[in-house]
């Protein structure tokens, strides 16, 4: 079946997630570990993890998606901010443990002018002060549109990360269909293209999740903004298509689309109705 959910707030706990998931016909979500715009992250508790848990169980649902804050760099110019990012991943991760099994995407940052093979080294760096083997958690590098200085922008820029990290196996990609597209990889024409780049330069053994979005921009605008399946440049034919590609379709997918709970439904039921078994 295809595994696929929507982001959804985490004001109300996990549980609660968990709940309002299942209302609208997913078996998975996406959430931010804190504020996006901010620092502070609430405390866990450990009961509500628990309740999590066994509702995922019980629905059979795909691992869970949790979001590092846009606040986040990890090779930001400025010392401090690098000593944020570290803080904000150390406790997100520590947080995970209590949902264990579970998946970590962040936006790899921007380099502010220092340029990218900067960039890399420190978020290389970065990870490899923050990860441990013992962990339960698998740390995604987000494919990103290539506005300003982000680091990401391209299959080669995420691989050189991977191949600074020391615990690789604990690693792996979140591919975002807008963001690529943003960035000018054509799945719309050349979807099997595509996805030979990314097997040649990464693996696609590497590639766990897929955040799936239509674009308002058009191929290689580098701008990032994400319109609602079907509405924009890729298009419902293109977003099915990647939805049941055979090295594809196993994988749990997340709506990032600008929806409230309805449209999430909607465009839930809408690919799940494409989606051939």
């Amino acid at each position: 079946m295809l595994h696929i959910g929507c982001h959804l707030s985490s004001s109300k706990g996990f549980a609660a997630m968990g709940k309002t998931a299942l209302s609208i016909g997913a078996d998975t979500f996406q959430f931010f570990t804190r504020n996006p715009r901010g620092g502070k992250a609430k405390a866990v508790d450990a009961d509500d993890a628990l309740a999590l848990q066994k509702l995922c169980a019980e629905h059979n649902f795909a691992p869970l998606l949790a979001h590092a804050p846009y606040t986040m760099n990890p090779c930001a110019a400025d010392e401090h901010l690098i000593e944020f990012a570290h803080m904000v991943m150390e406790g997100d991760l520590a947080m995970l443990e209590y949902v264990p099994g579970n998946m970590y995407n962040f936006h790899p940052g921007s380099h502010v002018k220092q340029g990218s093979e900067v960039g890399v080294t420190k978020i290389a760096a970065m990870l490899n002060s923050v990860l441990f083997p013992e962990m339960h958690t698998t740390v995604l590098l987000e494919t990103m549109a290539g506005k300003g200085s982000e680091v990401g922008r391209s299959f080669e820029e995420l691989a050189s990360i991977l191949d600074k990290v020391q615990l690789n196996d604990r690693m792996g990609v979140c591919l975002d269909t807008c963001h690529v597209f943003d960035g000018g990889y054509d799945i719309v024409n050349d979807l099997e293209g595509v996805l030979e780049q990314f097997d040649k330069l990464i693996g696609l053994d590497k590639l766990h999740v897929i955040h799936i979005n239509d674009s308002k921009n058009t191929l290689g605008s580098h701008k990032d903004r994400h319109a609602c399946i079907g509405e924009g440049n890729i298009g419902l034919a293109a977003l099915s298509a990647v939805t049941n590609h055979p090295q594809l379709k196993h994988l749990p997918f997340y709506l990032e689309t600008p929806n409230e709970l309805p449209g999430y439904a909607k465009e839930i039921a809408l690919l799940r109705s494409l989606y051939k078994e």
